[in-house]
């Protein structure tokens, strides 16, 4: 089967959309399908994101979108982000009457407010009506799924994450040789993802944050008693993860966080507020703490057994992950209103 995936996010950004889509796309080749990714690396001009500039947009994605995508003649399309290349997908795919699928994995109305004075209820309106187009919208976590129904997105589907058990394992907690407990944040450094709230805790032994972007600088001058190391990738982010006595996840804005899920693969137990992602991924007491007091769950996951949670990752896959998402897809030829959920009554062939 030939799929298209149009993206704004792509290597070589950091991110768990971007991990996502990179496992996703492996695994669907090891099933012996064909794919093609429409990403900002393929335009000759991009323009960097506004307030963060490490990410790169596709400036005109409209007639190279149409060229990729008449060329590969796909089977299914499917769209996982809001931007350009989404945008340009989108009206690719209605101008033509293409059946298609997208991906809720962004909560751009929290983050856009953050930065501007644009109210997120309006930039919610955008969302939903972008993803109103889709026969079906796939949605990482059922906790995430309610919310979304509940504001009035339809036809949505669960596309469950995994996470690289043979990458993120326990080793050698030398690797990080500072005073103990370590306790340990990996992703974007960025003010959506309420990073302070783990900094400014006063907890014992030292801090580690793995990762860039643009609040970096402004953290780093602020925090100087934290170890900010960058962003890593591969075996030395893994052995990042390892070496950490707790894994704090600050974020309450976050639709899932496979950050979590490596850290737990690795042995470390996780700290988060009770809130979507973490409520779908973390067993308070057994492989995190979850609670409004983040200091209190930090210290509390100190006492987790690293061999539960390691054991708990494992039933995360990213082949599962893949599988869910080709049974999600819809032929492109066929009308979005024929298209059910999996297990409705019908079924890819």
């Amino acid at each position: 089967m030939k799929i298209a995936i149009a993206t704004d996010a792509w290597h070589p950004q950091i991110s768990g959309v971007v991990t996502t889509l990179t496992h996703t796309i492996q695994e669907l080749d090891s099933l012996g399908h064909q794919v093609i990714a429409v990403h900002p690396g393929r335009y000759p001009f991009t323009l960097p994101c506004p307030t963060y500039p490490q990410i790169r947009l596709a400036a005109t994605p409209w007639r190279e979108l149409g060229k990729m995508l008449e060329g590969f003649r796909p089977d299914s399309i499917h769209i996982v982000t809001e931007g350009p290349i989404g945008l340009a997908c989108r009206q690719y795919c209605r101008r033509r009457g293409l059946a298609f699928t997208t991906a809720f994995t962004t909560r751009f109305d929290h983050y856009i407010a953050m930065r501007f004075p644009i109210p997120s209820a309006f930039i919610f309106r955008l969302l939903r009506w972008f993803h109103s187009g889709a026969a079906r919208v796939m949605i990482s976590s059922a906790v995430l799924r309610e919310e979304l129904e509940e504001k009035g997105f339809s036809h949505t589907v669960l596309w469950p994450r995994g996470v690289d058990t043979e990458l993120f394992r326990i080793r050698d907690k030398r690797f990080l040789p500072d005073e103990r407990p370590i306790f340990l944040y990996v992703g974007r450094v960025a003010v959506e993802k309420n990073i302070e709230a783990f900094l400014h805790m006063p907890l014992p032994g030292t801090k580690y944050v793995v990762g860039d972007g643009p609040a970096l600088p402004h953290l780093r001058a602020a925090y100087p008693q934290v170890q900010f190391v960058g962003a890593k990738q591969g075996v030395e982010l893994a052995k990042c993860y390892a070496a950490a006595d707790v894994f704090v996840f600050p974020s309450r804005t976050d639709t899932f966080g496979i950050v979590m899920l490596e850290a737990m693969a690795s042995g470390v137990p996780v700290a988060a507020y009770p809130v979507r992602g973490p409520l779908d991924i973390v067993r308070s007491g057994e492989t995190g703490y979850l609670g409004e007091d983040l200091k209190e769950a930090a210290l509390k996951a100190l006492a987790l057994n690293s061999s539960k949670c390691r054991q708990y990752a494992l039933k995360f896959s990213w082949k599962a992950s893949a599988e869910h998402f080709f049974a999600n897809l819809v032929p492109a030829g066929t009308p979005p209103s024929c298209c059910k959920r999996p297990g409705e009554g019908r079924r890819m062939g």
